[in-house]
Protein backbone atom coordinates (compact mmCIF):
# COMPACT_ATOMS: atom_id res chain seq x y z
CA UNK A 1 0.00 0.00 0.00
CA UNK A 2 0.75 3.52 -0.66
CA UNK A 3 2.24 5.83 2.21
CA UNK A 4 0.49 9.12 2.16
CA UNK A 5 0.69 12.15 4.38
CA UNK A 6 -1.81 11.90 7.76
CA UNK A 7 -4.87 14.27 7.25
CA UNK A 8 -3.54 17.37 9.15
CA UNK A 9 -5.62 20.88 8.79
CA UNK A 10 -3.45 23.72 9.51
CA UNK A 11 -5.09 26.34 8.43
CA UNK A 12 -3.93 29.57 9.22
CA UNK A 13 -2.78 28.41 12.79
CA UNK A 14 1.22 27.98 12.27
CA UNK A 15 2.81 30.75 9.69
CA UNK A 16 6.02 30.06 11.19
CA UNK A 17 9.22 28.90 9.33
CA UNK A 18 10.76 28.47 12.46
CA UNK A 19 10.29 26.78 16.33
CA UNK A 20 12.50 28.80 18.42
CA UNK A 21 10.98 29.57 21.66
CA UNK A 22 7.62 28.50 23.55
CA UNK A 23 7.55 31.55 25.34
CA UNK A 24 6.34 33.25 21.82
CA UNK A 25 3.75 30.92 21.02
CA UNK A 26 -0.07 31.75 21.42
CA UNK A 27 -2.05 28.39 22.90
CA UNK A 28 -3.49 28.19 19.08
CA UNK A 29 -0.24 27.62 17.98
CA UNK A 30 0.64 24.88 21.02
CA UNK A 31 -2.44 22.94 19.82
CA UNK A 32 -2.01 22.52 16.28
CA UNK A 33 1.36 21.04 16.66
CA UNK A 34 -0.22 18.98 19.72
CA UNK A 35 -2.94 17.92 17.54
CA UNK A 36 -0.49 17.16 14.09
CA UNK A 37 1.53 15.55 16.19
CA UNK A 38 -1.49 13.09 16.97
CA UNK A 39 -1.98 12.56 13.12
CA UNK A 40 1.82 11.52 12.84
CA UNK A 41 1.91 9.35 15.30
CA UNK A 42 -0.27 6.73 13.75
CA UNK A 43 2.28 6.47 11.01
CA UNK A 44 4.47 4.45 13.65
CA UNK A 45 1.44 2.49 13.67
CA UNK A 46 1.69 1.44 9.79
CA UNK A 47 3.46 -1.53 8.15
CA UNK A 48 5.30 1.54 6.03
CA UNK A 49 6.86 4.08 8.67
CA UNK A 50 6.93 6.74 6.16
CA UNK A 51 5.20 9.36 4.31
CA UNK A 52 6.39 11.32 1.83
CA UNK A 53 5.79 15.19 3.58
CA UNK A 54 9.41 16.23 3.10
CA UNK A 55 10.59 14.32 0.14
CA UNK A 56 13.09 16.13 -1.59
CA UNK A 57 14.22 18.04 1.51
CA UNK A 58 17.53 18.56 3.06
CA UNK A 59 17.69 18.32 7.27
CA UNK A 60 20.63 19.45 8.64
CA UNK A 61 21.09 18.10 12.66
CA UNK A 62 23.58 20.98 13.89
CA UNK A 63 24.66 19.91 17.46
CA UNK A 64 27.13 22.25 19.23
CA UNK A 65 26.38 20.12 22.40
CA UNK A 66 26.25 16.73 22.69
CA UNK A 67 22.77 15.05 22.38
CA UNK A 68 21.44 11.60 22.15
CA UNK A 69 18.18 11.21 22.55
CA UNK A 70 17.52 14.55 20.79
CA UNK A 71 19.73 14.45 18.15
CA UNK A 72 17.84 10.68 17.59
CA UNK A 73 14.83 11.83 17.52
CA UNK A 74 14.82 14.45 15.19
CA UNK A 75 16.67 12.22 12.86
CA UNK A 76 13.93 9.56 12.96
CA UNK A 77 11.36 11.78 12.60
CA UNK A 78 12.99 13.65 9.45
CA UNK A 79 13.91 9.88 7.94
CA UNK A 80 9.51 9.20 8.51
CA UNK A 81 9.10 12.64 6.72
CA UNK A 82 11.22 11.37 3.99
CA UNK A 83 13.73 13.69 3.95
CA UNK A 84 17.51 13.91 3.07
CA UNK A 85 19.52 14.11 6.78
CA UNK A 86 23.29 15.42 7.97
CA UNK A 87 24.48 15.00 10.62
CA UNK A 88 27.25 17.77 11.99
CA UNK A 89 28.97 17.69 15.62
CA UNK A 90 30.94 20.59 16.88
CA UNK A 91 34.17 18.62 16.83
CA UNK A 92 33.31 17.83 13.19
CA UNK A 93 32.57 21.93 11.91
CA UNK A 94 34.94 24.01 10.93
CA UNK A 95 33.93 25.91 14.22
CA UNK A 96 36.69 23.80 15.71
CA UNK A 97 38.46 25.94 13.01
CA UNK A 98 37.36 29.62 14.14
CA UNK A 99 34.82 29.58 11.82
CA UNK A 100 31.64 31.66 12.70
CA UNK A 101 28.37 30.09 14.14
CA UNK A 102 27.21 32.35 11.37
CA UNK A 103 29.30 31.43 8.33
CA UNK A 104 28.78 27.82 8.91
CA UNK A 105 25.54 28.22 8.59
CA UNK A 106 25.28 30.34 5.87
CA UNK A 107 27.81 27.49 3.77
CA UNK A 108 24.97 24.62 5.41
CA UNK A 109 22.13 27.07 3.12
CA UNK A 110 24.66 27.49 0.21
CA UNK A 111 24.38 23.54 -0.47
CA UNK A 112 20.40 24.08 -0.38
CA UNK A 113 19.98 22.79 3.43
CA UNK A 114 16.10 22.88 4.22
CA UNK A 115 16.26 22.49 7.56
CA UNK A 116 18.38 23.34 10.16
CA UNK A 117 18.73 21.76 13.77
CA UNK A 118 20.42 23.54 15.99
CA UNK A 119 21.57 22.73 19.75
CA UNK A 120 23.64 25.37 21.07
CA UNK A 121 25.30 26.25 24.47
CA UNK A 122 24.44 30.20 23.57
CA UNK A 123 20.80 31.38 24.61
CA UNK A 124 19.64 32.93 21.82
CA UNK A 125 21.85 31.48 18.91
CA UNK A 126 18.69 29.39 17.12
CA UNK A 127 17.17 33.06 17.12
CA UNK A 128 20.65 34.54 15.71
CA UNK A 129 20.62 32.20 12.95
CA UNK A 130 16.32 32.26 12.22
CA UNK A 131 17.15 35.70 11.55
CA UNK A 132 19.56 35.24 8.94
CA UNK A 133 18.30 32.24 6.86
CA UNK A 134 16.14 31.50 4.83
CA UNK A 135 16.19 28.08 6.05
CA UNK A 136 14.06 26.79 8.56
CA UNK A 137 15.39 27.12 11.99
CA UNK A 138 14.82 24.30 15.00
CA UNK A 139 15.57 25.33 18.43
CA UNK A 140 16.91 21.87 19.64
CA UNK A 141 18.12 23.51 23.05
CA UNK A 142 20.25 26.89 23.61
CA UNK A 143 21.97 26.89 27.02
CA UNK A 144 19.93 27.45 29.80
CA UNK A 145 17.40 29.21 27.59
CA UNK A 146 14.76 27.05 26.29
CA UNK A 147 14.05 23.49 24.90
CA UNK A 148 10.79 23.66 22.72
CA UNK A 149 10.21 20.77 21.44
CA UNK A 150 11.13 18.57 24.92
CA UNK A 151 8.05 20.74 26.63
CA UNK A 152 5.99 19.75 23.30
CA UNK A 153 6.12 16.19 23.79
CA UNK A 154 5.93 16.43 27.60
CA UNK A 155 2.19 18.62 27.18
CA UNK A 156 1.48 16.41 24.44
CA UNK A 157 2.37 13.16 26.42
CA UNK A 158 0.08 14.77 29.82
CA UNK A 159 -2.72 15.68 27.48
CA UNK A 160 -2.76 12.20 25.56
CA UNK A 161 -2.63 10.22 28.86
CA UNK A 162 -5.68 12.53 31.06
CA UNK A 163 -7.39 13.93 28.45
CA UNK A 164 -6.38 17.78 29.14
CA UNK A 165 -4.10 20.01 30.34
CA UNK A 166 -6.44 23.31 31.68
CA UNK A 167 -6.55 23.01 35.63
CA UNK A 168 -3.86 20.01 35.85
CA UNK A 169 -1.61 20.48 38.86
CA UNK A 170 1.73 19.97 37.67
CA UNK A 171 5.05 20.27 39.82
CA UNK A 172 8.63 20.77 37.98
CA UNK A 173 11.04 19.14 40.59
CA UNK A 174 14.57 19.64 41.04
CA UNK A 175 17.65 21.82 38.54
CA UNK A 176 15.34 24.68 37.38
CA UNK A 177 17.69 27.52 37.40
CA UNK A 178 19.94 25.37 34.81
CA UNK A 179 16.91 23.83 33.02
CA UNK A 180 15.86 24.90 29.42
CA UNK A 181 13.73 22.13 29.75
CA UNK A 182 11.93 23.59 33.13
CA UNK A 183 11.13 26.52 31.04
CA UNK A 184 9.70 25.99 28.05
CA UNK A 185 7.70 23.75 30.25
CA UNK A 186 6.68 26.71 32.34
CA UNK A 187 5.41 28.02 29.17
CA UNK A 188 3.58 25.64 28.07
CA UNK A 189 1.71 24.43 30.80
CA UNK A 190 0.81 27.95 31.82
CA UNK A 191 -0.26 28.58 28.59
CA UNK A 192 -2.82 25.73 28.21
CA UNK A 193 -4.17 26.24 31.57
CA UNK A 194 -2.04 24.01 33.88
CA UNK A 195 -1.38 25.08 37.55
CA UNK A 196 2.48 24.71 38.14
CA UNK A 197 4.79 24.06 41.02
CA UNK A 198 8.45 24.55 41.12
CA UNK A 199 10.07 22.56 44.08
CA UNK A 200 13.63 22.32 44.85
CA UNK A 201 15.98 24.17 47.01
CA UNK A 202 16.60 27.74 46.93
CA UNK A 203 20.05 27.69 45.37
CA UNK A 204 18.36 25.92 42.10
CA UNK A 205 14.81 27.11 42.39
CA UNK A 206 14.75 31.22 43.33
CA UNK A 207 11.32 33.09 44.13
CA UNK A 208 12.57 34.98 40.89
CA UNK A 209 10.41 32.04 39.06
CA UNK A 210 7.65 33.44 40.33
CA UNK A 211 7.21 36.11 37.82
CA UNK A 212 6.53 33.91 35.39
CA UNK A 213 2.86 32.89 37.27
CA UNK A 214 4.11 29.39 39.22
CA UNK A 215 4.32 28.44 42.37
CA UNK A 216 7.53 27.78 44.60
CA UNK A 217 7.54 25.38 46.97
CA UNK A 218 10.36 24.29 49.05
CA UNK A 219 9.26 20.96 50.28
CA UNK A 220 7.84 18.12 47.56
CA UNK A 221 6.00 16.49 50.90
CA UNK A 222 4.06 19.48 50.76
CA UNK A 223 2.06 19.23 47.44
CA UNK A 224 2.19 15.11 46.47
CA UNK A 225 -0.87 14.15 47.55
CA UNK A 226 -2.53 17.19 45.15
CA UNK A 227 -0.25 16.26 41.88
CA UNK A 228 -1.55 15.06 38.75
CA UNK A 229 2.00 15.43 37.29
CA UNK A 230 5.17 15.30 38.52
CA UNK A 231 8.22 16.13 35.96
CA UNK A 232 11.63 15.48 37.73
CA UNK A 233 14.24 16.75 36.36
CA UNK A 234 18.08 15.66 36.20
CA UNK A 235 20.65 17.15 38.15
CA UNK A 236 22.90 18.85 35.51
CA UNK A 237 26.49 18.11 37.11
CA UNK A 238 27.96 19.84 33.90
CA UNK A 239 26.72 23.36 34.30
CA UNK A 240 26.77 23.21 38.42
CA UNK A 241 29.03 24.04 41.07
CA UNK A 242 28.99 21.69 44.11
CA UNK A 243 27.69 24.36 46.23
CA UNK A 244 24.54 24.11 45.34
CA UNK A 245 23.15 21.75 47.36
CA UNK A 246 25.36 19.77 50.03
CA UNK A 247 25.03 16.18 48.69
CA UNK A 248 23.54 13.63 46.70
CA UNK A 249 22.09 11.97 49.71
CA UNK A 250 21.01 15.40 50.75
CA UNK A 251 19.04 15.95 47.75
CA UNK A 252 17.37 12.48 47.45
CA UNK A 253 16.25 12.79 51.50
CA UNK A 254 14.06 16.21 50.51
CA UNK A 255 13.63 16.31 47.07
CA UNK A 256 13.87 12.72 45.80
CA UNK A 257 11.08 10.71 44.09
CA UNK A 258 11.20 7.59 46.69
CA UNK A 259 8.77 4.16 47.02
CA UNK A 260 7.74 6.21 50.60
CA UNK A 261 7.02 9.00 48.65
CA UNK A 262 5.34 7.62 45.57
CA UNK A 263 2.62 5.70 47.85
CA UNK A 264 1.08 9.37 48.65
CA UNK A 265 0.56 10.00 44.45
CA UNK A 266 -2.57 9.92 42.97
CA UNK A 267 -2.98 6.41 41.35
CA UNK A 268 -3.75 8.74 38.06
CA UNK A 269 -0.55 10.76 38.92
CA UNK A 270 1.62 10.79 36.05
CA UNK A 271 5.80 10.50 36.63
CA UNK A 272 7.62 11.80 33.72
CA UNK A 273 11.64 12.84 33.48
CA UNK A 274 13.19 14.38 30.20
CA UNK A 275 15.94 11.82 30.84
CA UNK A 276 19.03 11.01 31.28
CA UNK A 277 18.05 10.02 34.76
CA UNK A 278 20.01 9.54 37.21
CA UNK A 279 18.19 6.23 39.13
CA UNK A 280 18.23 6.52 43.01
CA UNK A 281 18.66 10.34 42.69
CA UNK A 282 16.15 12.24 40.86
CA UNK A 283 13.80 8.74 40.48
CA UNK A 284 13.86 5.47 42.76
CA UNK A 285 14.75 2.80 39.89
CA UNK A 286 11.48 1.13 40.45
CA UNK A 287 9.18 4.14 40.16
CA UNK A 288 11.34 5.06 36.84
CA UNK A 289 9.70 1.49 35.21
CA UNK A 290 6.46 1.36 37.14
CA UNK A 291 2.78 2.00 35.70
CA UNK A 292 2.63 5.52 36.83
CA UNK A 293 5.93 6.29 34.76
CA UNK A 294 5.30 7.94 30.97
CA UNK A 295 8.92 7.95 30.74
CA UNK A 296 9.17 6.05 27.87
CA UNK A 297 5.92 7.44 26.62
CA UNK A 298 7.58 10.68 26.29
CA UNK A 299 10.26 9.10 24.02
CA UNK A 300 8.19 7.82 21.53
CA UNK A 301 5.93 11.21 21.51
CA UNK A 302 9.07 13.04 20.88
CA UNK A 303 9.16 11.41 17.36
CA UNK A 304 5.82 12.01 16.88
CA UNK A 305 5.86 15.82 17.90
CA UNK A 306 9.13 16.23 16.10
CA UNK A 307 7.47 15.11 12.84
CA UNK A 308 4.93 17.71 13.34
CA UNK A 309 7.23 20.81 13.95
CA UNK A 310 9.51 19.64 11.00
CA UNK A 311 6.52 19.41 8.63
CA UNK A 312 4.37 22.43 9.61
CA UNK A 313 7.77 24.69 9.70
CA UNK A 314 8.77 23.57 6.15
CA UNK A 315 5.54 23.84 4.93
CA UNK A 316 5.22 27.85 6.52
CA UNK A 317 8.37 28.14 4.92
CA UNK A 318 7.31 26.98 1.18
CA UNK A 319 4.55 29.49 2.01
CA UNK A 320 6.76 32.77 2.66
CA UNK A 321 9.36 31.88 -0.87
Amino acid sequence: MKASEPTLDTGENWIRKDLLSIRELAPLEINTILDSAGAFKTVGARDIKKVPALRGKTLVNFFVEPSTRTRTSFELAAFRLSADVVNISASSSSLQKGESLKDTALNLEALHADIIVLRHSAAGASKFLAERLTASVINAGDGAHEHPTQALLDVFTIRERLGRIDGLKVAIVGDILFSRVARSNIWALKKLGANVFLVGPSTLVPRSFESMGVSVVRSLDEILEELDVINLLRIQHERQRKEYFPSLNEYVRFFGLTKERAQRLKPHCLIMHPGPINRGVEIDSDLADGPQSVILDQVANGLAVRMAVLYLCSTAARKQR
